[in-house]
């Protein structure tokens, strides 16, 4: 056994604890409160497991999963950045670059770089499964506020040009799965004015 190597994973394993404490702006099924970055990580991994059926694209499951487990990662140290927070998205690059140095750093080099590569092949969306990685990623929070009758839309005066903005590429991941969102829960809480600007 590599005794120092064991070390910076169990190191990395620990600090990543700290991932259940990042609040993001999205509610529970239940409306009662927020999920945290390692709930929402969780929920697109067993969403890309079910779903994968979908992608435009064949994809490497296992790879799209790690993916999906590891990108908000760096969040620990950057925040989350709310999807229509202007001002923090001017910072938020910077930030989470800094943040995957230190964190993937804490991990052996040869861990730390696959891991950093992943979350650099996220950040570029220009691979099959980074597509429908970042398409999860999307429709994750969507279905909760749906679920929830809007609630975090309502809560922030979130406008239908801001979503579909938001979602401009989200197809590129799944054209069946976006056309789904829309149909199922964008349209109907425009309907219900729970999202403004679409009428």
């Amino acid at each position: 056994m590599d005794q120092e190597r064991i070390e910076k994973q169990f190191s990395f394993i620990r600090e990543i604890d700290r991932e259940k404490f990042i609040g993001r702006q999205t509610y529970l099924s239940d409306g009662e409160r927020k999920e945290n970055d390692a709930e929402h990580a969780w929920h697109m991994a067993i969403m890309t497991v079910l779903l994968s059926e979908y992608a435009n694209e064949k994809i490497d499951v296992l790879r799209t999963v790690t993916m999906l487990l590891i990108h908000d990662i760096v969040e620990i140290d950057a925040g989350d950045t709310y999807a229509y927070d202007e001002e923090g998205k001017k910072t938020q690059k910077e930030r989470e670059r800094k943040a995957a140095e230190r964190l993937y750093g804490l991990l052996p080099s040869d861990q730390g770089e696959k891991l950093k590569s992943l979350w650099e092949e996220f950040e570029a969306c220009a691979t099959p499964e980074a597509r429908f990685a970042r398409c999860m990623d999307n429709l994750q929070p969507m279905m909760l506020n749906a679920v929830t009758d809007g609630k975090g839309w309502v809560e922030h005066q979130v406008e239908l040009s801001q979503i579909l903005g938001r979602n401009q590429n989200t197809h590129t991941g799944s054209e069946i799965l976006w056309e789904y969102a829309r149909k199922n829960w964008i349209d109907p809480n425009v309907e219900k004015g729970t999202i403004k600007g679409g009428k």
